[in-house]
């Protein structure tokens, strides 16, 4: 193999033009012989009078209205040789070619593409990169004799090999660049592919956003992949962990499933408060009053701006994350005095973009992968079936509305207590609804909360009246389930028998 490997002749053809013309000033410095086509010929030929089209080498400036400038023999020859065969070499000097060296290409911008609202399907097609790809493809088989840059984030390193090496470069820095060029190539037809199949295949490929310092635990490695810190901006503080990570999406999800100022504080990826109030301040205080020793060390996240006099109760405790959509400057300034706390500014609009992620769910199990759309269903109040002789009044079907949503996050088996707009016992994750039942209202009497009146959400159906009655006794009047259980009548004549009310959703929120 070539180790370091001069670098006399380029081949630029790109899409994103983003920094170019800095980087090719420092290849013409360095004499190197620069060849383009299209759009990219165009664009560097104002600036450099050294630019040659790639015409001169495939006979063509280009075909099919575009589609055709860089798929020719002569091109891809002269990228795939291998210097040190006499064969290669003597075959490219009968065709009057000679070698590149350097291959800079990026790619049609197909998956921006699929973002664009109302985009047509010819729009979406013509984006398919086809050139690019094969150029770029080719480059990284014969990493040994080129040096492929498919990013445009790749240029400075590109620089500074060249500037280390005068004018050549490492064979560890082009088997690197080669790497990235065959990752970048899954992702660009993992795209495409997804586009197609829809659900026929289960097609993945993302990039390392992060190594972080380890998973759920020291003894185990972490790694993050996609885009997720483009959604969720740290702008101070400590990295984001593994766990940090989790109760992130978990909490701020849970916000945003509320239209009215909102807060959700999460420990170990169960809710332990929630709430809805008329501002920040009010949600996050009554959210904080559901189970405040829990709430210690806890994620806290806001579907609204943090103002100063939320800031200032914030920093009364201690909390590893706080996630908002937005923050006021004097807020900022306050909540900043705890230099290893992790602020996080969510993207407002996370929740509602039609991503491949955010529609589906995975899990590795042995030998693949479970796949599942999310449960993003949002509940239909003219859908509710009341099913009592009593019925809840607005404030009771507010309440059970936001309870049902609460228990959307918990683990199963969900019960969720709750009161004028905020979860007052919360009790997840038995084996036993009863179990949960009993939790819940352990935790609502250790921080006196008054569970009469109470209206108490459950995420599966009451397969008997026993939890029904354990809430019953304990204060609770109005109750809000799945329904589905074959004893679904003996659970409501209990209701009834007690005057109690009861709302069947037959939507059911089991979280594994």
């Amino acid at each position: 193999m070539i180790n370091l490997l001069p670098i006399k002749r380029a081949l630029i053809s790109v899409y994103d033009k983003s920094n170019l013309i800095e980087l090719v000033k420092v290849l013409d410095k360095l004499g190197i012989k620069i060849y383009s086509s299209g759009g990219t010929f165009e664009f560097l030929n104002k600036e450099f009078s050294s630019i040659i089209p790639l015409s001169e080498i495939s006979g063509i400036s280009s075909l099919l209205d575009g589609r055709v400038k860089t798929l020719h023999p002569f091109v891809h020859a002269a990228i795939l040789a291998k210097k040190d065969s006499e064969n290669h070499l003597q075959e490219l000097k009968d065709a009057g070619v000679e070698p590149f060296d350097l291959v800079i290409v990026n790619f049609y911008p197909f998956e921006k593409v699929l973002e664009k609202e109302n985009v047509s399907e010819d729009e979406i097609i013509e984006n398919i990169d086809i050139g690019g790809p094969t150029l770029v493809r080719s480059a990284a088989k014969n990493f040994d004799n080129v040096v492929v840059i498919s990013s445009i984030n790749q240029y400075e390193i590109l620089i500074k090999e060249l500037k280390e090496h005068n004018g050549m470069t490492t064979i560890d820095f082009r088997r690197m660049l080669a790497a990235e060029a065959f990752q970048r190539i899954v992702e660009y037809d993992v795209a495409i592919s997804n586009y197609f199949s829809k659900e026929v295949n289960f097609n993945v490929a993302l990039p390392i956003e992060k190594i972080l310092r380890y998973g759920e635990n020291p003894h185990q490695t972490g790694r993050l992949y996609g885009n997720f810190l483009k959604t969720f901006q740290p702008i101070h503080g400590k990295e984001l962990s593994y766990n940090n990570i989790l109760d992130i999406v978990s909490a701020t999800e849970l916000v945003f499933e509320f239209e009215n100022f909102a807060c959700a504080i999460i420990k170990h990826n169960s809710p332990c408060g929630v709430a809805v109030g008329n501002s920040t301040l009010e949600a996050y205080l009554k959210a904080l009053k559901c189970d405040p020793v829990s709430a210690f060390g806890g994620i806290v996240a806001f579907n609204k701006k943090i103002d100063k006099q939320t800031a200032e109760k914030l920093n009364e405790i201690f909390l590893e994350v706080v996630i908002a959509p937005e923050y006021e400057n004097e807020a900022l300034a306050i909540l900043k005095k705890k230099k290893d706390r992790r602020l996080v500014l969510v993207d407002e609009k996370f929740n509602i973009k039609n991503s491949f992620f955010n529609l589906n769910e995975f899990r590795s199990i042995p030998g693949g992968v479970l796949m599942q759309s999310k449960d993003n269903i949002v509940l239909n109040r003219d859908e509710l079936e009341f099913v009592t002789y009593q019925k809840p009044d607005e404030n009771e079907l507010e309440d059970l509305i936001f309870a049902f949503t609460v228990a959307k996050y918990v683990r199963s088996n969900a019960i969720v207590f709750a009161k004028n707009g905020m979860t007052i016992g919360i009790g997840g994750g038995q084996t036993s609804r009863v179990d949960s039942v009993k939790i819940a209202i352990m935790k609502a009497k250790e921080f006196n909360h008054d569970l009469e009146n109470s209206v108490v959400a459950s995420d599966g159906f009451f397969p008997f009246a026993d939890a029904v009655e354990l809430a019953f006794k304990a204060g609770a009047k109005s109750f809000i389930q799945p329904g589905g259980s074959i004893r679904d009548q003996e659970v409501i004549k209990f209701a009834n028998d007690n005057n109690l009310k009861m709302v069947l959703t037959k939507i059911r929120h089991f979280k594994h």
